[in-house]
C-alpha cells in the first residue's frame, strides 16, 4: 500500500476515534448533568422545607407574642381554679406560673433539669420524638424527677403534621405510643407546633382540638413568650425581661421557653427567671397537672347538644 494511502487511512482512523470520544463524552455529559441537577434540586427542596417550617413557627410565635397580651381577657376562662389537689383554699388565690419547655429533649435538657432541681421547681416539657438512648434516658429523668411530660408532635414538621387530619392523627398516635413505651406514662397534655392559632395548618384547628378531646388530651398554648424561639439568638438579659416583665399583671402565666442546643442563653437565663418569680409575693411555680386550667389561643366552639 502506497505511503500516501496509509497516511490517509491513519488520518481517517484518528478522526473516527476523535468522533467516538466526542460522542461518548457527550452521552456521559447528557447523563450526568440531569443526575447532578436532581441531587441539587432535592437538596434545595429539603433546605427550603426546613426553612419554611422554622419560619412558620417564628411567625406563629411573633403573632401570639404581639397579640395575646391585649386580647387575652376575651379568650381565657372567667374563673380560676386550683392547680393541684394539695392546695388549700387559702392558697387558691396565689399567682400561678408555669415554666414550659418546647422541642426537647436535647443536649441542654440535663442542664435545665439540674437547675430546676437546684431551685426545687417543677416544670412541663413538651417534647418531640428523638429516638436514641440519650434522649430516652432524659425522658425517663423528666418523669422520675416529678416534672410533667407532654407532647409536642412526633416529627415537628409543619408541612406534614398539618397536611390533613389523618396526618395529624398518625403523628399524634406515633408519639403517644412511643412516650408511653419509653417512660411507662401515658401523656395527657399537648402543645400544637406553632400554637393552636398557627396560620399554616391546612385543616381546621377546631377539628384537631376536637380530636384531642376525644383522646382525653388537653392542649396548652401560652400567654408569655420568652422570644427564644426566634432565629436570632437573644441575650439572657432579654429572655429574663421577656419572661418576667408582665407577670404582675397576670393571675396565671404560661411561659413559653425552648429546650434547644442552639439556645444556650435560655439555660443561662433560667436561674434568674426562677429567682425573679420566687421573689414575687403570693406566687408559685407549678407544673401542668390534670387540674390546671388550660390557656388556649383559639376559642373553642361548643358542640351541638353541649350545655
Amino acid at each position: 500500500m502506497p505511503q500516501e494511502e496509509k497516511e490517509l487511512t491513519a488520518a481517517r482512523q484518528r478522526r473516527v476515534n476523535r468522533l467516538k470520544r466526542f460522542i461518548l463524552i457527550t452521552l456521559f455529559t447528557l447523563t450526568i448533568i440531569p443526575i447532578i441537577c436532581c441531587v441539587v434540586l432535592f437538596t434545595m427542596v429539603q433546605d427550603l422545607t426546613r426553612k419554611l417550617d422554622a419560619l412558620s413557627e417564628k411567625v406563629a410565635v411573633l403573632e401570639i407574642s404581639d397579640e395575646v397580651p391585649g386580647d387575652y381577657q376575651e379568650i381565657l376562662p372567667a374563673e380560676e381554679v386550683s392547680d393541684a389537689k394539695a392546695l388549700s383554699p387559702e392558697e387558691d388565690d396565689r399567682r400561678k406560673v408555669y415554666l414550659t419547655f418546647d422541642d426537647g429533649p436535647g443536649k441542654k435538657t440535663g442542664e435545665i433539669l439540674d437547675i430546676l432541681a437546684q431551685y426545687d421547681v417543677k416544670a412541663t416539657f413538651f417534647v418531640v420524638d428523638k429516638e436514641g438512648e440519650a434522649s430516652e434516658e432524659l425522658l425517663k429523668r423528666i418523669v422520675e424527677e416529678g416534672h410533667t411530660l407532654a407532647m409536642h408532635s412526633h416529627s415537628h414538621k409543619y408541612s406534614e403534621i398539618y397536611a390533613s387530619v389523618e396526618n395529624f392523627q398518625t403523628d399524634f398516635e406515633t408519639q403517644r405510643n412511643y412516650l408511653e413505651e419509653v417512660t411507662g406514662q401515658k401523656c395527657m397534655f399537648y402543645r400544637f407546633p406553632g400554637g393552636s392559632s398557627n396560620t399554616v395548618s391546612r385543616v381546621s384547628m377546631q377539628v384537631l382540638a376536637d380530636y384531642l378531646d376525644e383522646q382525653g388530651v388537653v392542649f396548652f398554648d401560652w400567654n408569655v413568650a420568652s422570644g427564644d424561639g426566634e432565629r436570632k439568638l437573644l441575650s439572657a438579659d432579654q429572655i429574663v425581661e421577656n419572661c418576667t416583665k408582665d407577670l404582675t399583671e397576670k393571675k396565671r402565666a404560661m411561659i413559653l421557653l425552648h429546650d434547644s442546643a442552639e439556645k444556650p442563653t435560655t439555660v443561662e437565663a433560667l436561674p434568674r427567671i426562677i429567682e425573679t418569680i420566687q421573689a414575687m409575693d403570693n406566687t408559685v411555680i407549678l407544673p401542668i397537672v390534670e387540674e390546671t386550667e388550660p390557656i388556649q389561643h383559639i376559642k373553642r366552639e361548643k358542640k351541638e347538644g353541649a350545655e
